[in-house]
């Protein structure tokens, strides 16, 4: 097969070409993330998304000629010339010209939410294509180096390096000498049980090789030591055994007859751990071994559906793309691909007692917890949009743990724990005390989004299965939630703020959520009595937030203003609670109020929220407006100085990051296609959940 990367950069529009801010390379979850963070390839080492160095290195001879083309090391070697970059929702391709050669390198991971076998297999695809561009003949090979450090937390680790065969696959893989599972929590780790896996097909042209310094040897040679390394365990510091292949593409001939022009290559590289999260003390497998699927069985799997994987991947990435544009404009679809397979990297998707799917978030580069609440009420666009099923997926462990004795607060939890290990909150005052809780916030994140599922997927039993806990929520904000006291809100990173009138359209629009899962459940009393709340409190607001041609960050607070990005909802899930003046006049007011490269929080700091600021763009009610207020974000997006997974938090005058990277939050800039029902509808078809049936709205 021949992967037609040179298609892939040219059916992009000329704005997914630019910079990212780093490029994603290897995208599964919180401990399988490998970037780069700068414009070539070739400019630095590859890291996890955390910043700590994960280098694989990449060489290519050319005519007995070395040149670099993936890492900064060894700089002896002369980088190749980068004609091109391109990210794709399910792609990153490079394109590279040396010595005649033009190159093509992929990294493919299929992150097709549709499918959650394949969404959950932890393999990314590498391919190489290379063609001769002087109409000479050319003997080609190329060497993928991959330090063992990948395994590990830190290299004063030990592991162990080895390697097996499977049906169709030769393979190298290394892990920790201690493999304790699910041995620690935190945020600023990488995982250290389990193993890496370097996998080549069983064909003459690939050779594996565990042996240090591999890239001086093929460099100089074109070859590696025929033995392995047997010194086991060994440290994984810089003279670590790597894991290397060679790739012998052969002469790369133009004019001859017995051989297709140009040549392709392709390696698996995966991690596989057993068990990936504990939840109440239990430990739960990825989903893809859910029926203890052995590691051998699933590569070959992979390798077996490579080519049908790589149709699928260039079609969704095709097709979405043109829709992303078609909806939101071209600024705004390259910074949904830049956020798509960042959003779905920090989750990872296990399977409970029964088989059935549970998504786990990790609140990355902020406390590390797991499923927390305001983390996914933000990323939920992304999910809503392609498959429901993961939203449930999302909400479920947090229903079921709120409905324990052990949760004895009448307002949902922030967290579930902290990443890997899900086994009761541990933000603010726990499961102790009522300090720093969010109970306005989570409440009424929980409520909306159990509704929306509840919409998209035909039928409320999710909520059903937990209508005792969901009305003690709704209860408490509807005694609380209109005029909020001094609470923390998902932007706790500002402060508590009293009286705030964001969070208080989140509790109203939450009390018609819960009217209509009453309506659904055909308790029409209860849904009577919380739709008429809902529409007084929201009658009541708009007096209370009123100041001149916009609307107050306070209730009690003059002279300010605040971005009202939760009013997405009364929208999106038509409570139509609010007038159309409330968003128009708003919207006009932050035209007044943008910056270089966005549109600030609130009038406190210049620092805004990449997610709220696109959920505030989608208010608006022509794409002049919508452009308006994205067309900074992109812009900020090509020439940020701060080289990291896509920050959520930046200031709008410099660019640079405040805080938070590679979040799952970044999910949420789904939401203006979430906003178009027509094309939901048609990218919720594509999922293997049940059929999608539209429900009627409680008035």
């Amino acid at each position: 097969m021949i992967l037609a990367a040179s298609s892939l950069l040219t059916v992009l529009p000329a704005s997914a070409q630019q910079r990212p801010p780093a490029t994603p390379l290897i995208t599964h979850d919180p401990y399988f993330s490998v970037w780069s963070t700068t414009d070539n390839l070739t400019d630095s080492d590859t890291t996890h998304w955390t910043g700590t160095p994960q280098p694989i290195t990449g060489i290519v001879r050319i005519d007995g000629k070395p040149f670099r083309f993936l890492g900064h090391n060894p700089d002896t070697i002369p980088a190749m010339q980068q004609t091109a970059h391109s990210v794709t929702p399910t792609h990153t391709i490079y394109e590279f010209r040396q010595n005649g050669i033009t190159l093509h390198f992929v990294f493919f991971t299929p992150a097709i939410l549709s499918d959650l076998d394949v969404l959950s297999r932890p393999v990314t695809y590498l391919t190489w294509t290379a063609e001769s561009a002087d109409a000479a003949p050319h003997q080609v090979s190329v060497l993928l180096d991959v330090d063992p450090v990948i395994a590990v937390n830190d290299r004063s680790q030990q592991i162990n390096s080895f390697r097996n065969q499977t049906a169709t696959l030769n393979v190298l893989s290394t892990g920790s000498q201690d493999q304790k599972l699910l041995n620690r929590s935190g945020d600023d780790l990488r995982i250290d049980w389990g193993y890496f896996h370097l996998a080549v097909p069983k064909d003459p042209h690939y050779a594996t090789f565990l042996a240090p310094h591999a890239a001086k040897a093929f460099a100089a040679t074109g070859q590696l030591p025929t033995t392995d390394t047997m010194d086991m365990p060994e440290r994984a510091d810089h003279s670590a055994s790597a894991l290397s292949t060679i790739i012998d593409f052969g002469t790369i001939n133009p004019h001859a007859v017995t051989r297709t022009e140009p040549v392709t290559r392709h390696i698996l590289l995966s991690y596989t751990d057993d068990y990936a999260i504990q939840y109440l003390q239990r430990n739960l497998r990825p989903y893809w071994q859910r029926n203890n699927m052995p590691v051998d069985q699933m590569l070959d799997q992979a390798e077996q559906q490579y080519a049908t994987l790589e149709a699928r991947g260039e079609a969704l990435d095709k097709e979405l793309t043109a829709d992303l544009i078609k909806v939101g404009g071209e600024h705004y679809a390259y910074i949904a691909i830049l956020s798509y397979r960042q959003a779905i990297a920090a989750h990872k998707l296990v399977a409970d007692a029964n088989g059935d799917p549970m998504l786990f978030a990790k609140e990355n580069f902020s406390n590390g917890c797991i499923a927390t609440v305001d983390v996914l009420y933000p990323s939920a666009p992304i999910f809503l949009f392609f498959n429901p099923k993961l939203l449930e997926a999302q909400l479920l462990p947090v229903l079921e743990y709120s409905s324990l004795a052990r949760w004895k607060f009448p307002f949902s939890p922030h967290d579930l724990g902290q990443y890997p290990l899900a086994n009761g909150q541990v933000y603010g005052g726990g499961e102790k005390t009522e300090e720093d809780q969010m109970p306005v916030e989570e409440s009424g994140n929980m409520i909306i989004l159990v509704d929306a599922v509840a919409r998209a997927e035909g039928t409320p039993q999710l909520a059903q299965r937990y209508w005792p806990t969901l009305t003690k929520w709704a209860e408490y904000l509807n005694l609380h939630g209109l005029d909020p006291e001094f609470q923390l809100t998902t932007d706790d990173f500002a402060g508590h703020v009293a009286h705030n009138a964001n969070l208080s359209i989140k509790a109203i629009d939450a009390l018609a959520a819960y009217a209509d899962l009453a309506h659904l459940l055909k308790q029409e009393t209860v849904a009577k009595q919380y739709q008429a709340s809902a529409k007084e409190k929201a009658a009541k607001w708009i007096t209370m937030a009123k100041e001149g041609d916009h609307y107050k960050i306070a209730f009690n607070s003059p002279n300010t203003w605040s971005q009202k990005y939760n009013l997405v909802w009364d929208k999106i899930l038509d409570y139509n609670l609010f007038p159309n003046s409330v968003r128009d006049s708003e919207v006009a007011f932050y035209l007044t109020r943008l910056n270089l490269y966005g549109l600030p929080l609130d009038s406190r700091a210049d620092y805004t929220k990449l997610d709220w600021s696109i959920w505030t763009a989608t208010l608006a009610s022509n794409p002049v407006q919508f452009n308006a207020i994205v067309d900074p974000i992109y812009r900020w997006t090509n020439e940020t100085p701060t080289r990291v997974p896509l920050t959520d938090w930046y200031d709008t005058k410099t660019g640079k990051q405040v805080g938070f990277q590679a979040r799952s939050v970044v999910g949420g800039v789904f939401i203006k296609a979430l906003s178009d029902k027509q094309l939901t509808a048609k990218w919720r078809a594509k999922s293997t959940a049940p059929e999608i049936i539209q429900l009627p709205v409680v008035r």
